[in-house]
């Protein structure tokens, strides 16, 4: 099989689609947790600000997710069949909170009537909530695993999505959410908003601590196969240590008041949760429970390898450029949030 730099281009190829994935993470998860802790926020003015600190980079950090679409697409399509037919229902839900999102940003400015833009804040909170807890639900499914037979296709009822693990990871992926969101809108923030998100930040650090010990305590109780790695490789501990690491200082910078640091320190606890849920699932790309033998894997899933190495050509190309534009963005809009007649 042919390599580049000791590995084969299925293993590059999930490596781009892991990155890819951290930055939408990354980056529309701050935009999530601002809309999902939006309705914390009680005064117009204070919304608006909220709105308008994320009002220049919300849609763009949604190219990430149409890349990331893209790239399990072109590199695993038969991952990507198995993947958007079995998640139809939550992937419609996640859709359409996605819809609704952007409407509600575009359409609240838009008339200055108190319950027209009440109706549009609540929109816009409970569009933000169930995008989040829909990733959450999918994210844990995927490392929980579902039922899959000998066609690679699912055979099991989408009810079976609800499962506990799988609830506990959307409830964790919402807190972590609106933390990092708190945590952004600290820095885009000042005076007396600023203090409210400093005291929401901690109490959703809080939230997200208490949800990701029991996501975790279950897991190594009751779902053994995603353990399996860590204990197999003794040295990969070091990514769960880092994690925890990087979660505990964030309560001490924002302490600080340097939260810039903080949001870093933030980004790479979502960063390095994702690696570790690859590690765990590696190299399944959908886990069939019950049966793996019927499991969907970066080698049984994969393109030709033809293919996979035009794909990692074009990402090495490509990945930057949209990387580039995006640190291009942020940087023309950063600072403090000020609200002009162009606001929203």
């Amino acid at each position: 099989m042919e390599t580049f730099l000791g590995l084969d281009y299925n293993i590059w190829w999930f490596l781009v689609f892991g990155a890819v994935i951290s930055g939408y993470a990354i980056l529309d998860g701050f935009d999530l947790g601002a809309g999902s802790l939006h309705l914390f926020l009680t005064k117009e003015q204070s919304r608006r600000i909220a709105l308008n600190a994320i009002g220049p980079v919300w849609d763009g950090n949604e190219v990430w997710l149409v890349i990331g679409g893209g790239a399990l697409f072109a590199g695993f399509p038969v991952a990507y069949a198995a993947i958007f037919s079995a998640f139809y229902v939550p992937f419609m839900v996640f859709l359409v909170g996605l819809i609704w999102r952007g409407v509600a940003i575009e359409f609240r400015s838009k008339e200055p009537g108190v319950l027209w833009r009440k109706t549009w804040d609540i929109v816009y909170c409970a569009a933000s909530i169930i995008i989040s807890l829909s990733l959450g639900l999918m994210l844990g499914n995927v490392a929980y695993g579902i039922s899959l037979n000998e066609h690679k296709e699912f055979s099991g009822n989408w009810l079976s999505f609800f499962n506990f693990f799988s609830i506990m990871v959307a409830i964790t992926t919402l807190a972590l959410f609106m933390m990092h969101g708190a945590i952004y809108l600290t820095m885009k923030t000042e005076s007396r908003l600023y203090t409210k998100l400093y005291l929401l930040a901690r109490q959703f650090i809080i939230f997200f601590v208490l949800s990701f010990v029991i996501t975790t305590l279950y897991t190594l109780l009751y779902v053994p196969h995603l353990s399996d790695f860590f204990r197999d490789h003794p040295s990969s501990f070091i990514v769960p240590i880092l994690m925890v690491l990087a979660i505990a200082n964030i309560p001490r910078l924002l302490k600080k008041g340097k939260y810039q640091y903080a949001f870093i320190f933030s980004s790479a606890t979502i960063a390095l949760l994702l690696i570790m849920v690859a590690l765990e699932v590696f190299p399944y790309l959908l886990y069939s429970r019950g049966n793996p033998q019927n499991s969907i894997t970066v080698h049984n899933a994969a393109a030709s390898p033809k293919t996979m190495k035009i794909l990692l050509i074009i990402a090495l190309i490509g990945t930057p450029l949209v990387g580039t534009y995006t640190s291009f963005v942020f940087w023309t809009f950063k600072g403090k949030v000020k609200l002009d007649e162009t606001s929203y």
